[in-house]
């Protein structure tokens, strides 16, 4: 089954994420995540992640599609105007990628290039309309596309810790009226604040799948609580951390407890391993899916 065919189904899915390197060497990458074939339903290629330049996330997904992977295509609108978004959409599915996960982007401040000129001709909302009408076979601008129409499963972001959640409620209204099927979420730490998104949105009935960052220390989780909007690490976390001998097997540990409580909650996990994937396996090991 495709995962959009999975997500129809109505099964519990598991998507992790992987980010291409600044060069051009993928085996690195690809001897990374050949454990967890099979074990996830798709993988997320980041676009560009945090504005740093790297490999494109176009070529990693064409590279893990003709390896055998089921790619998500990420695509933010920082980079790329109207024009050069949907050439690199067609493209995607000229080589038979079918997932794309749209997002506006980080701002280029925040990356290795800061004198980076952004582009955001479009914001996510607006792309996903784009997407929509290519896959109903026209351009942006009504101009037929030749041969047969793209088709896609799109999905879109949310940050459920929002602070005011309901301007991420309205967001996803806009998303979901815009063609987005499922959505993954910003890193989520604190179940009593996933919750309560869920409280809000159950007028919406999304596929949720919950975003988990693998901590790596104490000082990450006090960088996020500062620096992320929308991302709280609960003090009880943190110390965990900065008590532990072994960090990588702390994480482990507090990845799959997280896992474990919001598995009855939403319809799946997403996986964000920032550079450990080699520890994704034993995330999925300790939270009881095989």
């Amino acid at each position: 089954m495709t995962f959009k065919e999975k997500l129809y189904a109505g099964k519990f899915l598991l998507t992790s994420e992987v980010g291409p390197p600044k060069g051009i060497e993928t085996a690195k990458i690809l001897e990374e995540i050949e454990p967890i074939r099979n074990r996830v339903d798709a993988i997320n290629v980041t676009d560009l992640q945090s504005s740093v330049m790297r490999l494109s996330s176009l070529a990693v997904s064409v590279i893990l599609k003709q390896k055998g992977f089921e790619p998500v295509f990420q695509v933010t609108c920082r980079d790329r105007n109207r024009l050069a978004l949907q050439s690199d959409i067609l493209s995607a599915a000229s080589f038979g990628i079918e997932n794309l996960l749209i997002l506006t982007g980080d701002y280029t401040t925040l990356g290795d290039h800061p004198e980076a000129k952004p582009v955001f001709d479009l914001d996510s909302v607006q792309l996903l309309r784009v997407v929509k009408k290519l896959q109903e076979g026209f351009d942006m601008n009504g101009n037929k596309l030749e041969g047969r129409a793209p088709k896609f499963c799109v999905g879109a972001v949310v940050n459920p810790g929002a602070d005011p959640i309901e301007p991420q409620v309205i967001k996803m209204e806009k998303k979901i009226a815009e063609g987005a099927e499922f959505f993954q979420t910003q890193a989520v730490y604190d179940i009593k604040t996933f919750e309560n998104f869920l409280s809000k949105i159950k007028h919406l009935k999304a596929p949720i799948l919950a975003g988990i960052v693998f901590l790596k220390s104490a000082g990450m989780a006090r960088y996020m609580n500062k620096n992320v909007a929308g991302v709280f690490v609960p003090e009880g976390l943190v110390k965990e951390m900065e008590g532990a001998k072994d960090k990588t097997a702390k994480s482990i540990e507090i990845s799959a407890r997280l896992i474990k409580e919001l598995k009855p909650m939403c319809r799946g996990i997403h996986l964000m391993p920032i550079g450990w994937n080699n520890i994704v396996p034993q995330v999925l090991d300790a939270a009881g899916l095989y």
